[in-house]
């Protein structure tokens, strides 16, 4: 069967086209700079399921868990995610790691069969309709075919390459034209290092040269831990994919000159950083494409695939400035947000509380209080009450100590200081 596809995405050089066309050029009078990019975002848990049971997913307002539903749920998404200029979202056969509540070696999503030959057709199916989805408005799937917190379920680099083949025939076989491939996710991090094949950089070039010829010729790569670059995957990669967690912004900056000057004239694309959006600053600098990473609203299952309210919307809006999107400016009151206190983010009586804003530039420091007293204060964006890293927070267990009424002190480096209250019953 022919499927007729509405979105074709190529390169040329350094530049993303989509339908022959500069991506962004679209936009009346906006910077040409931009054009070419792909901004994207890390929704890893499109497809996901878990083989040893769904109920512990019934949570965040949600009485029962859905994979199908879920995966609807993020298709309906898409086209308001569109209007903000996102252009691209990585979705993983295998997921990701639900970072905050639920240990990942007890997770089975792994959708391979023992030999790799076969993939769960409900998978399939949920993955096919994610990537028309996206045909359908001109949005494109980059599509991460390993992941390390599954790794363990597969025996060897023989059931794994036999994964990376089948995978890859099954995406040339959609017809579609809207996908990039990533072989793994952070081939150097985690469970990996017990398969040499997807661990060593040399190895893993094999993969994405594997993963070329049985998809037909779409374009691929492959990222590394945060930071991270290695000249053999990049030189074996169509797309040279970047990850910039736990980088401050000069670490980033300097992440993007190391990729450039292997000089091989590819799109470099972070498909995965973090909360931190203003990493914007350093991507539209340099002209290159960023990916936003909310693990707390996009990966801990089930995700609220919107534009929440927060960081979300935040990073939606600051994306969309630099893009020459029209979007009204938000009231001076609401520029500053105290997150995570909202009544149904909540997992086993734990919340994570933060502050987010538009331009987070604009904080120096936030104290956060409880009933009056200093419980913690966060100096580096993402603000968040005990932070851990730029993706990791430790939360607050609401039912022993965090009723009551929380406050954040924001403390603006223009010396101005405001305020923000919730206060939980």
């Amino acid at each position: 069967m022919t499927i007729s596809t509405k979105t074709t995405l190529s390169t040329k050089g350094e530049k993303f086209l989509i339908n022959d066309r500069l991506t962004y050029s679209e936009i009346p009078g906006n910077d040409p700079a931009v054009h070419g990019l792909l901004m994207n975002a890390r929704f890893i848990q499109g497809i996901f399921d878990d083989k040893t049971g769904r109920a512990r997913y019934a949570r965040f307002g949600r009485e029962r868990f859905d994979p199908s539903v879920h995966t609807a749920e993020l298709a309906r998404a898409l086209p308001e995610w569109y209007r903000y200029g996102l252009r691209a979202f990585t979705v993983g056969v295998q997921g990701g790691m639900p970072v905050f509540t639920i240990e990942n070696r007890t997770i089975d999503n792994n959708p391979y069969s023992e030999d790799g030959k076969r993939i769960d057709e409900a998978y399939l199916r949920r993955l096919e309709s994610l990537i028309a989805a996206a045909d359908e408005i001109g949005m494109n799937a980059i599509v991460s075919l390993l992941y390390q917190g599954q790794s363990p379920r597969m025996k060897d680099g023989t059931v794994i390459r036999n994964a990376v083949a089948t995978a890859c025939r099954f995406l040339r076989e959609l017809g579609r034209q809207n996908i990039i491939i990533e072989v793994a996710n952070e081939q150097n991090v985690g469970e990996f290092r017990h398969h040499p094949i997807v661990f060593e950089p040399k190895e893993v070039a094999s993969l994405v040269e594997l993963a070329r010829s049985e998809s037909g010729g779409i374009a691929v790569g492959c990222s590394s831990g945060g930071g991270d670059i290695f000249r053999e995957i990049a030189e074996a990669s169509d797309i040279l994919l970047i990850h910039g967690n736990g980088c401050t912004r000069q670490q980033y900056h300097n992440l993007i000159r190391k990729t450039r000057g292997l000089r091989l004239g590819r799109p470099i694309v972070c498909n995965e950083d973090s909360p931190c959006f203003s990493q914007l600053t350093v991507a539209f600098h340099t002209q290159t494409s960023w990916g936003y990473y909310n693990n707390l609203t996009k990966q801990e299952p089930p995700a609220d695939w919107g534009v929440t309210r927060g960081e979300d919307l935040f990073f939606a809006r600051r994306m969309a400035r630099a893009l020459g999107v029209e979007i009204p400016d938000l009231p001076a009151q609401d520029q500053y947000y105290l997150q995570g206190l909202e009544p149904h983010v909540t997992c086993e009586g734990k919340r994570w509380i933060r502050v987010s804003s538009e331009y987070p530039e604009s904080i120096d420091f936030v104290e956060f209080f409880h009933d009056g007293s200093l419980i913690d204060v966060a100096y580096d964006e993402p603000f968040f009450l005990f932070y851990v890293t730029d993706w990791i927070q430790d939360p607050i267990d609401m039912l022993a100590n965090g009723r009551g009424v929380w406050t954040a002190r924001i403390h603006l480096r223009s010396g101005e200081i405001i305020e923000r209250q919730n206060e939980i019953a």
